[in-house]
């Protein structure tokens, strides 16, 4: 059977300058929609397995694998792949209102490999890309996104979306992308490389104050859950996450790609990606990035554990390939996890050893659900003060343990050989 779908209304009448507390619920500015949103249950686990569904700001799905926003997201073609191959979410490329302003260029991909620069035979662990938002005109992806949701009613599709600093615009593009029914949306305040004269992407996410004014349009506007992507390329990501949530985001995904340059080709000494001889700083992503995702995830997240609800959400992304790294992300956090750059490099398919693999950790450790384990990580990270103060007062426990007992009132019965051999120095 497949998973309920369900997306929840925000009312519109907030001002584009309504700040909301931290501790403010999205629930309770929510109504269901009609009936015709609604549909099954899917549960892809059965008794004996871990169930892998979840429930992510009101939209259910049956496990927290999430298709990122990029190439396998760019059409109706692949998009209905992933859903086939039974992917948790699909976030669609980022679209905006005129896609004749958006011009790629080939190549656009670049590759970081463990051996040297230039060599062929090891393996690739880092991913550059210097490719924009959707050159699709927005009309056809609309169309795309509404045959979808009248296709899979009862799985996710959330629409990445990303405007000029117009209020209009953004007030318009959220509008015509609602009336497809898509379940929520993602908004691109993340893409480190192209058009940011124009205030797009990074651009808003690198200014809390730009960020701020955003949002407010954004949700007051909006009427589905949205999540904001954060870029990495800032000195504290925690910073724009809470502006976002307090701005009233229901979710924040993180991270998008690391501002890079992959490397320069050591016969032309030309840069890498080569486009008739030049290049430009890209976004890097990939298992090579993945603990700088970690930590930047982890940081979010216990931000969001102090100051917001339960209510709020947060998807991981950077360098997720197997179903371990997943799980590693969810312990630091991640209701979900995006993957991009692994689905360009496994493909679709590869969402089931994604859940194969991380029900097999969640066996390990006896984990029936998703939520068991999310954030347990959290409680281990502390300061590098408190590191050293915990590691003295273990020493210390060593050496007095080391010594045995201090009194003969001390003896027990049960650790009779245990406290002998406490005190035997050789």
């Amino acid at each position: 059977m497949a998973s309920m779908s369900f997306a929840l209304n925000r009312f519109s009448g907030l001002s584009s300058k309504t700040t909301l507390s931290a501790d403010f619920d999205p629930s309770t500015r929510r109504s269901f929609l009609p009936p015709t949103r609604v549909g099954l249950k899917i549960s892809s686990a059965t008794e004996s397995e871990p169930d892998l569904s979840v429930t992510v700001n009101g939209l259910k799905m049956p496990n927290p694998f999430v298709i990122g926003s990029g190439p396998p997201g760019t059409n109706y073609t692949v998009m209905k792949r992933a859903f086939d191959e039974g992917w948790g979410a699909v976030i669609a490329k980022t679209v905006s209102l005129d896609a004749a302003k958006v011009i790629n260029v080939t190549p656009r991909y670049a590759r970081l490999r463990t051996g040297s620069n230039g060599s062929a035979k090891t393996d690739v662990i880092g991913w550059q890309n210097i490719e924009l938002i959707s050159d699709r005109p927005l009309e056809t992806m609309l169309k795309e996104f509404e045959r979808l949701k009248k296709e899979y009613p009862d799985r996710i599709l959330i629409a990445s979306i990303m405007e000029e600093y117009n209020k209009t615009a953004w007030e318009e593009l959220i509008d015509r992308v609602e009336q497809t029914g898509v379940d929520a949306l993602e908004i691109n305040f993340s893409c480190p490389h192209g058009m940011p004269e124009r205030r797009m992407g990074a651009a808003v996410g690198q200014d809390c104050v730009l960020l701020d004014e955003v949002c407010g349009w954004i949700n007051a506007k909006a009427t589905v859950p949205v999540w904001a992507k954060m870029t990495p390329n800032i000195t504290d990501i925690t910073e724009p996450a809470r502006v976002s949530l307090k701005s009233g985001c229901e979710g924040i995904s993180a991270i998008n790609t690391i501002m890079s340059v992959m490397g320069v080709d050591m016969k032309t000494l030309r840069p890498e990606p080569c486009v008739e001889g030049y290049s430009t700083p890209g976004g890097y992503s990939y298992k090579a990035v993945r603990p700088i995702a970690l930590a930047k995830v982890m940081n979010i997240a216990k931000m969001m554990k102090s100051e917001f609800s339960e209510n709020h959400s947060l998807s991981g992304i950077g360098g997720v390939e197997t179903g371990y790294d997943a799980a590693e992300f969810i312990l630091l956090g991640s209701n979900t996890v995006q993957v991009c750059t692994g689905v360009m490099m496994h493909g679709y398919g590869h969402v089931k050893t994604l859940c194969a693999e991380l029900q097999d950790f969640m066996k390990q450790h006896n984990f029936s659900t998703i939520e068991e384990f999310r954030g347990h990580s959290l409680q281990y990270f502390t300061t590098h003060t408190d590191l050293v103060k915990r590691q003295k007062e273990a020493v210390e426990q060593r050496k007095a343990e080391k010594r045995g007992l201090k009194s003969d009132k001390d003896w027990t019965g049960d650790g009779f050989v245990k406290e002998t051999e406490s005190m035997v120095s050789n």
